[in-house]
């Protein structure tokens, strides 16, 4: 329920507080006193867009700010403590917006925190319904007319829509995902040929690891054979003194150790050194016998480095076009593999996402007969309900429809009686025909088109409410719409500004009435220039502006009984001292409280 509203340079208004009670309270005042400010103010804490023209002359900002009281369990508190905001004492929600006068933007606080504008606008369907004259335009719109019909529709239709949405969007994404891989399929399909032949090319070389790099070190040994011949024989007679010239090294080094060795008995160090000199002399040998063993087993073999020369030359072809060696080419190949199972699967892969899309397409078809059944059934009761609602309201004769349609669509999916559907396949085929009747459309709200017909008197044809309805007829039907629905779905806090427009005498009554009975179950704001609907008010709030042309804190009136019957008096011919309208407007009164006591 909405306690409290403050408002600071927002249209004519410069300062002010208006304070709201449960029940029905009705905001009146002169014309251009600033009472349709409290709906833009509304607005502007709902989320509505903001308008720089709005913010009063001399100002730099314009602020509004209201204290709400919640259900702590209720889902706008739980949606604005999500958003950051601190409910303080618990059950109570300050929402402001400022609007700067210089480009038209705006900030926006929950519960002490800063917040997006959005927020106010996810948490304004849990709050406040603010009906401004714009709205009958909008209750024209058939989108508006489903979200009416599906709100009065309850449980059997939340729960088909639900299913619904969420087998749409398990849909969106299959067809999304087949249509992707189709697209790809011949792209798709070129890359897997193109990783088929070079792993053809690289099984049919078959390289082995580092085989590049081994070939290339006997190419070099076989291509310089009678040099490295020569070098370990040299190395070998240099070492072992095969000619017995004595100036071998192995030679060198057996002198070297005897003469160390004859002089271990005085001294031990020369001993040790004799020892080292006895290894040295065992790696001589070792290594002139390797040399040898090298210098017999190198030889010439032109027959062995065509054959290794022509290996090395396949290899370095092979490479070339998937690493910079044999073993990135061999890694390159692995990689090719996997990639190439995927590919290989994308047939398979097709074909389970068109059985995948044409099961979901079947599943969608089911539910959305289910829902528009559920819709028809609601549909019947809501016109029927609106239609006794429009007879209080000085309607007598009209009667409201409310047709569920489908739209035809080529691509669509086909409903009859028994639930069963006609599909498109998703690769162009078409499936046997199994529905009967045109294809129709389908989107995430259902495959129904929602319309509103009004028969304004007996005898008339029914036709929309865009086209036979005039603006004070689109009142009456919205305020009885919000009758009927707030008996079953009820908003916290209602708001309407000027939803008598065009009307007057009896209908007035029967608006200020049904405006009661809506009050029951919730609280309701009325801003009214009939004195007919202000006279069923709980609550009466009087704005009214100084003589500077500006509303201030001191220009919003509570009145009381006797400021009642003055402002009543005011607005039955705009004699507030005339004793015959004050008498009028006591009538007034009087009658409404009776009538209040029966709704």
């Amino acid at each position: 329920m909405l306690q409290e509203m403050h408002l600071r340079g927002l249209g004519v208004i410069d300062d002010a507080v208006l304070e709201f009670g449960p029940g029905l309270t009705v905001v009146t005042g002169e014309t251009g006193a600033g009472k349709t400010m409290v709906v833009t103010g509304l607005g502007l804490l709902m989320g509505g867009r903001s308008d720089a023209g709005a913010v009063r002359e001399g100002y730099q900002s314009a602020l509004v700010e209201g204290r709400l009281t919640l259900d702590p369990e209720g889902p706008a508190a739980v949606k604005a403590v999500e958003a950051g905001a601190e409910l303080d004492d618990g059950d109570t929600l300050v929402i402001s917006r400022t609007v700067a006068a210089e480009g038209g933007r705006s900030r926006a606080h929950l519960g002490g925190r800063g917040v997006p504008v959005g927020i106010l606008g996810e948490l304004s369907g849990d709050l406040v319904a603010v009906h401004g004259q714009s709205d009958q335009i909008r209750l024209q719109s058939t989108t508006r007319q489903r979200e009416s019909l599906d709100r009065f529709g309850g449980g059997a239709v939340s729960k088909a829509l639900a299913a619904y949405r969420k087998t749409y969007a398990e849909l969106r994404k299959a067809e999304k995902k087949h249509q992707e891989i189709t697209q790809q399929f011949a792209e798709r399909a070129a890359e897997a040929e193109r990783l088929r032949t070079g792993l053809e090319e690289i099984e049919k070389v078959a390289p082995q690891a580092g085989e590049d790099h081994e070939l290339k070190a006997e190419s070099q040994r076989l291509s310089h054979a009678e040099g490295l011949q020569q070098a370990a024989a040299t190395a070998n007679q240099a070492l072992s003194d095969s000619e017995g010239s004595g100036f071998a090294v192995a030679s060198l080094m057996n002198t070297v150790r005897r003469a160390l060795e004859s002089g271990a008995a005085h001294d031990p160090a020369l001993g040790e050194l004799g020892k080292r000199a006895a290894e040295i002399g065992y790696m001589v040998d070792d290594l002139a016998t390797e040399c040898a063993s090298y210098a017999a087993g190198v030889e010439a073999d032109p027959v062995r480095l065509a054959a290794v020369e022509d290996r090395r030359a396949t290899l370095s072809h092979l490479v070339r076009g998937y690493g910079e060696d044999v073993d990135a080419t061999l890694a390159w190949a692995q990689t090719a593999s996997v990639r190439l199972l995927e590919l290989d699967n994308d047939e398979q892969a097709v074909d389970e996402l068109a059985a995948q899309v044409a099961e979901r397409r079947q599943k969608l078809a089911q539910q959305a007969l289910v829902l528009t059944k559920a819709r028809r059934a609601a549909a019947a009761r809501l016109g029927k309900a609106v239609t006794s609602e429009l007879q209080e309201l000085s309607m007598v004769g009209s009667r409201l429809f409310v047709e569920v349609n489908h739209r035809p669509d080529e691509d669509g999916l086909v409903l009859d009686g028994e639930g069963t559907i006609d599909l498109t396949d998703p690769a162009g085929d078409t499936s046997t025909m199994l529905g009967e009747g045109p294809p129709v459309a389908f989107g995430p709200d259902g495959a129904d088109e929602i319309e509103m017909l009004l028969a304004p008197h007996p005898g008339a044809s029914p036709r929309p409410l865009g086209k036979g309805a005039s603006g004070g007829e689109l009142s009456r039907v919205m305020l009885g719409l919000e009758v009927v629905l707030g008996a079953v779905d009820p908003v916290p806090t209602f708001v309407f500004d000027e939803v008598d427009s065009g009307v007057g005498g009896k209908a007035a009554l029967g608006i200020g009435r049904r405006l009661a009975r809506l009050a029951r179950n919730s609280q309701v704001l009325v801003v009214t220039h009939l004195p007919q609907v202000a006279a069923f008010a709980d609550q009466h709030l009087l704005v009214r502006k100084a003589h500077s042309g500006e509303v201030t804190s001191s220009g919003v009136h509570t009145l009381d009984t006797e400021g009642r019957i003055r402002e009543l008096a005011r607005m039955l011919g705009g004699l507030e001292d005339s004793g015959s309208a004050q008498a009028h407007a006591e009538e007034l009164l009087e009658m409404a409280e009776a009538d209040r006591q029966l709704v």
